[in-house]
Parts: C-alpha cells; structure tokens; sequence
C-alpha cells in the first residue's frame, strides 16, 4: 500500500454522471427538508406498496455551497491490494481509492468515514475528480463548505470501485463484480483505507472493523445503492450509516425492490432483527422523483416502512428530491443533507482551564456551577481524604491519584455546566430525601458523550464507607465521554444496601428519561473499582437488578466492568464481565478475580481478564503505569458483547 499521488483541491471541474444503460439520535427532518405522508407516489411503479408512509422531500442547496471553499480539503490515491472475489481462484489485484481529508487535516485526531460507491461504467475517481480524473468536483466544494460552516465536523471521504480493475465493463460482468463487493469491502478496504489515515480502527482485522463501525458509513448511486445494499444484506454489523440513492436490494432477484418489495422488505428486516446491531444502525434512502429508478427504490422503500416494528424513525428515512433525474445533481443534493444528519456539527463545549493544581479545594466546592451539589465532587466524610488544593488531594486506600486529571475533570464540568449543560442529577425526590436525609448526599455526575450514544454507570469504590469518585469514577467517565458515550459517576451511600439501593435508582432514572437525557436506553454497561465493583457486579446480575429495581422492561447490562475487589458469586444470570487487577494488591486478589472469570466462563458467560505485574491496589486508569491502556481494552470488550445480552 503507498500514497502515489496527492492532488490539491483547487479548480472546479463540472463532470458527467454515470448513467446505467442510458436508463439507467435528532430526526432527519431537519436541514430544511419538508416531511409529508403521501397514500402513494408510485409514479407507474410495478406491485406499488401503498400503505401510508413519510417521505422527506429535499430543499435545493444554497448556491455558495457550489463555490470553492477559502478553507480547501485535498484529495489523495490510495492503492491497495484486494482480491479477485468473483473467481474461485481470488487472484491479488491492484486498486485505486481516492480519499478526501479535511483542511487541516491533522493525523492526531481520529475522523469519521464514508465510502462512496459509483454506478455502472464509473470509475474511482469521478467522485472527486470528475471521469477524467483532471479536476475538482462540486460535491468536494460541497464536502469543504459544510465542515467550514460548521454544519458537519471534518470527515474523511473515500471513493473506491467495486470494479475489480477500475474499468468499465458489461452490464453482466459489472453486476457480478458489485455482488461481491462486501467481501473486499470488509477485508481489504476498510483495513487499508483506515489504518493509512487517522479514524477509529485501531486493528486491521474483521474484529477491529467491527469495534469501529460507528463512525463509518456507506453510500453509492444507481448500481453502487446496490452493491450498497449487497453489503447491508452480507455485512450489515461492519457500517453504522447507509446513504442507497437510486437502487434497490436484489436478494429476490434483479430489480427485486421493484418487482418483491414485500419480500425484500422482510428479507431485510430479517437480517436486521437477527443481529447484535438491530437497535444501532442507520438507512437514510433516496431518489429523485423524476428518476427512472423510482419504481426500484420507491416501492422497496415504502415496504420497509410499512415493517415499523423494524424501519422507523430511528433508523430508517425515505427522501425525495423534488424533480431530480438520475444524475449527480440528485446524488450532491443527497449527500449534502444526509451527511449533516451522519456526521453533525460538534457539540463538545470548549473547556476553559479556571482551575489549576495550586486551586483550593474549597473554592470548587464553592463554585457558583456547582451550586447544591460542589460538595459531592469529593467525600462528604472528610475524614477520608486530605489536602487543600486540587493538586494535594489524597484518598484513602487509593495510589497514583493524577493532580493533572483531577484539574481537567473540574475544568470540564464546570466549562459545561456554565454553557447550560446539566453536569448533575439528583436521583431522589425531595420528599425522599426529606424522608431519608442520608439521600441527600447522592446523586448521578453527567458526561455527555454523543446524543443518544449507549450508557455507562461508573461507580467508584472506598470500602463502603466513602465514595472516591475523583480517582475512582470520575476519570472513567470522562475517558468515556471522549470515546462518545455518555457516561455517568454515581455519588451513592456508601453502606452495603443503600448503595445498591442507590444504584437501582440511578439506572431507573437514566431508563425513565433517556430521550431527555440523550442517550440510548439499552446497551448499556456498568462500570466499578472496589466496593464500586461489587455494586456494578451485583447489579448485572439479571434476577438481582430485576429484584432491585422492580421493573421488567429494563434489559441486562450488556457489559460489567470491575476492577479490584474480590467478588465471589458465581450464577448463570451475570452479563458478560471483563475484570482488571494488580499482582500486587493487599486488599483483592487477582487470583481470586481470575477463578471466578474462569467459573463464569465455564457457564458460557463472556469474560476477559487482566492481571498487572506490581501494582498496587486502586490504580484508577492506570495512567504511567503497565495498566495504561487497559480502559481501551474494556470498552472493545463492552462494545463485542453491547446488545448481545
């Protein structure tokens, strides 16, 4: 794999479409788009589907969006090795991938990615640079527009052929070549493509493609909607986000979308229900209304909508562009609006350093963005730590406290908190609280990470007698924040009962206002060190958070996550478990955490487990030590088994 070409995006060259045989977690409402339910819009279409169904009609795109950008991305050839997966034999061959970066691309941060699949008689590059391969496209200017006027974050671009030679071909051998496309797709693209530049993927194999599907999406026009389809239906779990534009699904036969929508539609709800991923994926579908392959797409999609059990508002829109052809003029209409909805606009808050290691403790607590709850940021028993100023904060039974995190974890909360964000929830009512005073010093910590992104509840250990969530929790949340999803720190009674109590409440809540709170109510993890571990472990335990919350309509924890403690229980009801200890630690064993994986796993229950050469017990993130790294390792883990349990 080498870099051969690097061409700067500067002129503007209009190119023509490809056309087939001449014939050829916010609602995606928004961005100007007008939504109507029609009876029917069938358009002559063949068997039309005519339950009642919405369709997104699209608005024009401002004319500016088409003008180059003062603020320019580039566009690069990648070549990479495939495979011949059309002939038994799959004989190497040689691709190209041309790959849009952002302005100022910058290899320390990790971007987005779609993939843009072209139609019959395309070629890689017509994309970005016309079919000459001589020019800039106006869907680049457009791509430099939106992440400059701040209507998308910068994203990564990537359009490769299916073609196994970058050629034009028959109609036959073309679509045979696009039936295949998934298997390259996944073995040989994706690895190339988002190991050379800075995404998500950290490891080049099926698993790795897999942990990052989150941030990837795929898209194509006329036959590359279909092959885009042949690779929801072959390798729906690899991409979060599917753009099909003019085209349908083909598993009932050529033109299958048109002529067996029902079939098609259940086919592939199929596929949809029977994966890990049914509740964490996205088809935004269009076409044009004056396009030949309405009948295709149309029918196709008001089939899907009709299966609402499956395809609805949260994973699945129908748009239309109102008198679009099929042609590229529909294709940069599409792109325009369904990349604002696959890859919005930033929401991180801008954190303002107000506190420093010098900065006194008291102060923080203080702190007008910390009204009525500053002092749960560390132990309501003050005997339990020591230190006036940020930087000499110490915990009881805890090792390698990080002055530098705990600064940044006060900065960040107070940053958002003075934006408007709620940086803190009670989790009892007054009268409660009124009722049982010791609730009062209780409540759930918030950082956001993506809106509707799954939950973690982190909870911090100190040997039920303090909460030390600024080592124990606190860091854990916000790592995971960063990552994208929403993480809470539970501040809770330290006794044995009243914190599983606590925690019982805690997950209540975040179910019972999850559309408020912006996150995804299922999928979740639980997360502990300590006497925190033991909470988490206990409240994975499907009976015992049944029993605990007295609800049945909350599912199971998809993942718990412990650190040090020396839990024993063993039953067939625990989710999925990933556990971390040092060698060296006086108060759990690691060997004892290791025996009771090892029983877990014996009764089929998924388990990972880490011991560390030395280190002490209450290691945190484990930051400058052999555990750095270990969070990343068990938020894989969670994300394997997320909707598995």
């Amino acid at each position: 794999m080498k870099i051969v070409t690097a061409l700067s995006a500067l002129s503007l060259l209009l190119f023509a479409c490809s056309c087939e045989g001449k014939a050829e977690i916010p609602q995606p409402t928004g961005n100007g788009e007008q939504t109507v339910s029609e009876e029917d819009n069938s358009g002559g279409n063949n068997n039309p589907v005519t339950e009642p169904f919405s369709i997104h009609y699209t608005d024009p795109i401002p004319s500016e969006f088409f003008q180059a950008s003062s603020q320019q991305g580039t566009i690069e050839l990648l070549e990479y090795e495939s495979k011949d997966y059309t002939s038994s034999s799959q004989l190497v061959t040689h691709k190209p991938a041309y790959v849009y970066l952002p302005y100022g691309y910058d290899p320390s941060q990790r971007y987005d990615i779609i993939y843009l699949l072209h139609g019959w008689t395309g070629v890689a590059q017509e994309y970005f640079l016309g079919r000459s391969g001589s020019g800039r496209t106006p869907l680049v200017n457009i791509f430099d527009n939106l992440i400059q006027k701040g209507l998308t974050h910068p994203f990564i671009a990537v359009s490769p052929t299916w073609d196994k030679d970058n050629q034009s071909k028959g109609w036959g051998e073309s679509t045979g070549e696009a039936a295949v496309f998934s298997q390259e797709y996944v073995n040989d693209l994706i690895p190339a493509v988002e190991t050379h530049y800075s995404t998500y993927l950290e490891k080049a194999d099926k698993d790795g493609v897999l942990a990052s599907r989150r941030h990837r999406a795929l898209g194509g026009f006329s036959l590359g909607s279909i092959t885009t389809w042949y690779v929801f239906e072959q390798a729906f779990p690899y991409t979060r986000m599917y753009l099909p534009m003019s085209g349908d699904n083909w598993s009932q036969g050529m033109y299958g979308g048109q002529y067996y929508p029902k079939e098609t539609a259940e086919f592939l709800a199929d596929i949809v229900n029977k994966s890990a991923y049914k509740d964490d994926f996205y088809v935004w579908y269009a076409v044009g209304t004056n396009d030949v392959r309405l009948p295709q797409t149309d029918n196709q999609a008001k089939a899907m909508g009709a299966l609402s059990d499956t395809f609805n508002a949260s994973n699945f829109s129908y748009h239309m562009k109102k008198g679009g052809q099929h042609d590229f003029n529909s294709v940069y209409e599409f792109c325009y609006h369904a990349l604002q909805f696959f890859f919005p606009a930033s929401t991180e808050i801008p954190v303002t350093q107000t506190y420093n290691k010098n900065s006194k403790i008291a102060d923080v607590i203080d702190d007008p963005a910390f009204k009525g709850f500053g002092r749960l940021l560390f132990p309501v028993n003050t005997s339990y730590y020591s230190g006036v100023s940020l930087g000499d904060l110490r915990l009881t039974w805890y090792n390698g406290i990080s002055p530098d995190k705990t600064v940044e974890i006060v900065n960040t909360l107070k940053s958002r908190a003075d934006a408007g964000q709620t940086v803190f929830y009670d989790i009892w009512t007054d009268a409660e609280k009124t009722a049982d005073p010791q609730k009062k010093d209780t409540g759930l910590f918030f950082f956001k990470g993506d809106e509707n992104a799954p939950f973690a509840i982190c909870n911090a250990g100190g040997g039920h007698v303090y909460v030390g969530a600024m080592h124990d929790s606190f860091p854990h949340a916000l790592e995971l924040s960063k990552k994208g999803y929403n993480a809470f720190a539970l501040i809770y009674r330290p006794d044995w009962e009243p914190s599983d109590e606590d925690l019982a409440r805690a997950l209540t809540f975040i179910y019972d206002h999850a559309g408020e709170l912006g996150v995804k109510a299922d999928g979740y993890s639980l997360w502990g060190g300590s006497a925190g571990a033991r909470m988490a472990a206990d409240m994975s335990r499907l009976s015992h958070m049944r029993a605990s919350t007295g609800r049945d309509d909350i599912s199971q924890a998809s993942a718990c996550i412990m650190q040090y403690t020396g839990y024993t229980a063993v039953a067939a009801d625990f989710a999925p478990t990933y556990a971390c200890c040092g060698t060296s630690d006086g108060i759990a064993s690691w060997r004892t955490m290791q025996s009771r994986l090892q029983q877990l796993s014996a009764l089929g229950i998924p388990t990972e487990f880490h011991s560390y050469e030395g280190l002490p017990h209450g290691f945190g993130l484990g930051t400058g030590t052999v555990a750095e790294g270990w969070i990343d390792k068990a938020v894989k883990f969670w994300e394997k088994n997320m909707n598995n349990h």
